[in-house]
């Protein structure tokens, strides 16, 4: 009788010794797959930061994160000490890191202008209105790029332009950063107008639209600009990219 009692409480104990031996591993299973990605600790944004806000300021508005080193981005930062006497470039949003490149000298920050990425290349490029949405492109815009050309000669067979198609419109990139846009100041109201008019007003002549993108890039918009014509659209967050055949009068219908 004693020896069957010993032998149930010594059954017990060992199914309690398991049960907390595995709540102990769930609850480090976890910590063990993050730490086996390697996790390093970078500075996530948690509330929106203007422009301009400086950096002594961003303590409160930042913090460490652990993170896989496959997910921290290029540049990404771990401490604000080196960064003293810096700004922020451009608006920073909850959840992402805080990089490097997005804080420059207050000398820097030109208003209506958005620091290019890093390696890329900026090119200037002067377009109608009805080119740029109207003039209401403004820096940080993100757009496709579409070109139209029109040839005295056919398109010759083996390129994506149907063969013997003089006009065609094609798209040129997605995703492509606005820098800077200037312009004159839109027309003023008209004698009898109210600043409730409805109607966006009309903006003065073309613009300078500048853009960041790769040298190869930027070579192919600039011979697109030199021998044909540039038509930017802007995205939104919920723009759907696709790659569509290039447009001709053949294929329009």
């Amino acid at each position: 009788m004693k020896s069957r009692l010993l032998g149930g409480i010594a059954a017990l104990l060992l199914a309690v010794v398991g049960a907390v031996l595995l709540v102990v591993y769930v609850q480090g299973a976890d910590a063990r797959a993050v730490k086996g990605l390697d996790p390093v600790n970078v500075l996530v944004v948690n509330d929106a930061i203007p422009a301009g806000t400086k950096a002594e300021d961003l303590g409160s508005r930042v913090q460490l994160k652990s993170m896989p080193q496959s997910a921290v981005a290029e540049g990404a930062l771990h401490e604000l000490a080196a960064q003293n006497g810096k700004v922020t470039a451009v608006n920073l949003a909850p959840g992402e890191q805080l990089i490097a490149s997005r804080l420059v000298a207050p000398g820097e920050l030109v208003p209506g202008t958005v620091p290019a990425p890093d390696g890329m290349t900026e090119v200037t490029f002067l377009l109608t209105p009805e080119r740029i949405l109207g003039g209401r492109l403004a820096a940080g815009d993100k757009v496709t790029v579409y070109t139209s050309f029109k040839t005295d000669e056919a398109a010759p067979a083996g390129t994506s332009i149907p063969a013997g198609s003089k006009q065609s419109t094609g798209l040129l990139f997605h995703d492509v950063l606005v820098i800077a846009v200037q312009q004159a100041p839109p027309a003023t109201q008209k004698a009898g107008s109210t600043s409730a008019d409805p109607a966006v007003a009309m903006p003065n002549g073309s613009a300078f639209v500048t853009v960041a993108r790769s040298d190869a890039d930027a070579s192919k918009m600039v011979y697109s600009a030199e021998f044909g014509t540039l038509w930017l659209a802007k995205q939104t967050d919920t723009t759907k990219k696709s790659n569509p055949p290039v447009t001709t009068f053949g294929g329009l219908y």
